[in-house]
């Protein structure tokens, strides 16, 4: 009698991949207006396992900083190689680009919806759902329309943006490139990336730093405590963001295009899911 081997198989090259190509794609959802870095690490699963890291440093140190190397070096590229990329394509091509973008949230979403029921839910995750959906679409049509300040580049202003993009990160649904537009330090930060201005790129660096590590121990504990509220109001913020985002005045072949690329994010980001899911690796929080 044959026995059937169920066990995940350990690729550390193609495990070392995947995580650099999820990495590609927070980093791009941090310059990328409207999207949220935060909501697509959750997405991809970096979220959880960052936040529980950062708050608590000391804890298997090594592994994890082996572990999220891949993750930084796909974040520095989606930031610095695609800032260009992202600057002329909302410049032209804004609908399209917004709802490649949205495939990829629908591709993982029911990896994410799985993750959060792991602990069950009840009718509360379900009110948390929806409150958090509806309050961050109203948020963020609300943010769409008071664009009127103005500051200008300097040390302060560019480490106060870093510490925007923090929050981006340890509060998924906050769209930093939404404030930074607002604030009139958007076009200015990325031409400064695409150039690799120090200037810009080392304040940012040290305002999303201190931001996180001041705020990831709480945001780990609220994880331990409450994990199935934590992870719905998370869903909630999901939903409620990515239909803020939904581009209006889409006609002709643009609706077509669209559809296409929605379809294509959503089948590359359900693959990388499916593919993630296929090795095994140690738990790094146990």
């Amino acid at each position: 009698m044959t026995t059937v081997d169920n066990t995940k198989k350990f690729n550390p090259v193609a495990d070392w991949i995947v995580r650099m190509l999820k990495g590609i794609m927070v980093g791009i959802g941090f310059i990328t207006p409207g999207l949220s870095g935060g909501v697509l690490a959750v997405v991809f699963g970096i979220y959880e396992p960052l936040i529980r890291f950062l708050g608590n440093l000391r804890h298997k140190f090594i592994q994890n900083v082996l572990f999220f190397i891949p993750v930084g070096i796909g974040g520095v590229i989606g930031v610095v190689a695609f800032s260009a990329v992202v600057d002329i394509a909302f410049r032209y091509h804004a609908a399209l680009f917004i709802w490649l973008f949205i495939g990829f949230i629908a591709g993982t979403f029911p990896s994410l919806f799985k993750t959060a029921g792991k602990q069950g839910r009840n009718w509360k995750h379900w009110l948390v759902l929806a409150l958090f959906a509806v309050g961050t679409l109203f948020l963020m049509r609300w943010m769409e329309s008071i664009r009127t300040v103005q500051l200008s580049p300097s040390f302060t202003n560019w480490l106060m943006s870093g510490a925007l993009i923090g929050l981006g990160v340890v509060v998924p649904g906050m769209s930093p490139s939404n404030f930074l537009i607002y604030l009139g330090l958007y076009q200015p930060m990325a031409a400064g990336l695409r150039v690799l201005d120090l200037g810009v790129a080392v304040p940012l660096a040290l305002g999303l730093i201190l931001i996180v590590l001041v705020l990831a121990k709480l945001i780990a504990w609220l994880f331990k405590k409450f994990y199935a509220l934590m992870y719905h109001f998370i869903l909630g913020v999901v939903v409620g963001s990515t239909l803020a985002i939904i581009p209006e005045g889409v006609a002709g072949w643009d609706i077509a295009l669209s559809v296409v690329l929605f379809i294509l994010g959503a089948l590359a980001s359900f693959g990388l899911a499916k593919l993630d899911e296929k090795f095994e690796r140690e738990d790094l929080f146990t």
